[in-house]
């Protein structure tokens, strides 16, 4: 495996060397298990086209783009709500 050289701010790379050290692996060890947990855009956009078929076949449940961000309107305005208090 080749290795590739990223270049950051000198404080990111101490706080994620630390972060690091404190699960006990390298800087390269921790950030080549952290790339594991992450999704590409085109993954998260495949994953949540198979979560709204599954649910349409599950319940029929199939809203619109426009429902859609009505109800995503609805969730912010309610996170909003709990997080100002």
């Amino acid at each position: 495996m080749s290795d590739a050289n990223v270049r950051i701010p000198e404080e990111a790379k101490d706080r994620l060397a630390a972060i690091a050290a404190a699960e006990g692996l390298s800087l390269r060890a921790y950030l080549a298990r952290l790339a594991g947990t992450l999704l590409t855009p085109a993954e998260r956009a495949e994953r949540a086209a198979r979560a709204r078929n599954a649910l349409e076949n599950w319940n029929g449940y199939a809203p619109t783009a426009a429902e859609e961000r009505d109800l995503d309107g609805e969730l912010d305005r309610r996170l909003a709500a709990v997080t100002v208090r």
